[in-house]
């Protein structure tokens, strides 16, 4: 795994992170696989790209892994791609679940040695663009990370408004590494220039949450919806605690997709054991975390969580006579996997992505929770 585990991002690889573990805990406990422990090496990349390449030549040639996984980020996935692609002409090494909807490792020449579980960034961005459209919002601006991550979900916004004759009526940028700190009141602006009456950001958490400030300091009230990668919980997180400080409200309006059922939601099974193994409070990798409060709960880590479920059950396949180590083969037999989330799990020639679902939360009470009806919105 190489993830960020430091800087702005760090919440996003530490709770992926923990989420995997928590799952692989459980496994272990009970004797591993096959009386085998599994076990994550892990290196930082700190959601950089040139780091992530290093970390991968060192994981494939050096630690001699059997996969790659839990990669957070587009711009960093990306990059590795080619990397993965050289390795393949020697022997057969694979991505598993990265935490990145975007397009590259879904096309040629790559997404053969990618597999998704999670639904992609056109999805997402699909989905929030046709529910505001019917609620009548048609006035989208788009604040997005101005790399390839940014790009995606941008690509992807703008597809789904010429599907209904419509473009993105403004668009501001800014760049990747951006914290809390950071000032955003030039880019509220530029999209308040244009009179939106909704704004998609794509980016990570602190800076979404920072632009999200700036625009309700600046009295734009409109609804501002992020896209899973941001970081829900710890981008919540920032804003309950400046309202606390402040007294004002940050946290009206904004609307989150998510590629993972809530985890609120108590009548999925896989709800409740992930509820359980995180009551363990799983700690952050060893030698990163200081400083960094751990979430009980989160989309991130319940992803995570997910992630190592469906490894484990491709993992399990490799000791059967008919794949005899063959993970691509594994992988590929996986139909209609129960994971306890309502949707199953299915993968296969032309099929590396397992799920496609596409789910909606809102604040309520300081914290997110599932969308139930979109007509709050509407104009």
């Amino acid at each position: 795994m190489s993830a960020a585990f430091t800087g702005h991002s760090k919440g996003l690889g530490i709770e992926l992170y923990r989420g995997s573990q928590a799952y692989f805990d459980k496994i272990n406990a009970d004797g591993g696989i096959g009386g085998r422990k599994v076990v994550i090496k892990y290196y930082d990349d700190g959601y950089n790209p040139l780091p992530a390449i290093r970390n991968t030549i060192k994981l494939v040639e050096n630690e001699d892994v059997t996969c790659l996984f839990n990669y957070v980020g587009t711009p960093t996935v990306t990059r590795v791609l080619p990397v993965i692609k050289h390795f393949n002409s020697k022997k057969p090494i694979f991505l598993f679940f990265p935490f990145t909807g975007a397009q590259p490792q879904r096309e040629f020449p790559y997404e053969e040695f990618v597999f998704n579980l999670r639904a992609s960034y056109r999805q997402e961005t699909w989905g929030l663009v046709h529910n505001l459209y019917m609620v009548g919002r048609n006035r989208i601006a788009v604040f997005y990370q101005a790399d390839a991550y940014g790009r995606s979900g941008w690509d992807g916004i703008r597809k789904a408004l010429r599907e209904k004759n419509l473009n993105i009526a403004a668009e501001a940028t800014y760049r990747r590494g951006a914290g809390f700190d950071d000032s955003m009141k030039r880019q509220v602006e530029i999209l308040a220039e244009a009179s939106p009456d909704a704004i998609i950001s794509i980016g990570a958490y602190e800076a979404c949450a920072a632009f999200i400030r700036d625009a309700r300091d600046a009295g734009i009230n409109i609804p501002i919806c992020n896209l899973s990668f941001v970081g829900s919980e710890n981008m919540v997180g920032l804003l309950n605690d400046l309202e606390k400080k402040s007294g004002k409200n940050y946290t009206d309006n904004l609307i989150n997709s998510q590629t993972v059922p809530s985890y609120e939601d108590t009548s999925l099974p896989a709800v409740r054991e992930y509820r359980e193994a995180m009551s363990k409070n799983p700690p952050p990798p060893e030698g990163f975390g200081k400083g960094y409060d751990p979430l009980p709960f989160s989309c991130i880590s319940f992803e995570g969580y997910l992630n190592a479920k469906v490894m484990v059950n491709i993992l399990k396949r490799l000791d059967m006579p008919q794949y005899s180590g063959n993970i691509y083969a594994a992988t590929l037999s996986i139909r209609n996997l129960d994971i306890g989330i309502g949707t199953d799990v299915s993968f296969g020639r032309g099929k590396h992505q397992g799920v496609d679902e596409v789910y909606y939360t809102t604040v309520s009470d300081g914290k997110f929770v599932p969308l139930t009806d979109w007509k709050r919105w509407s104009k």
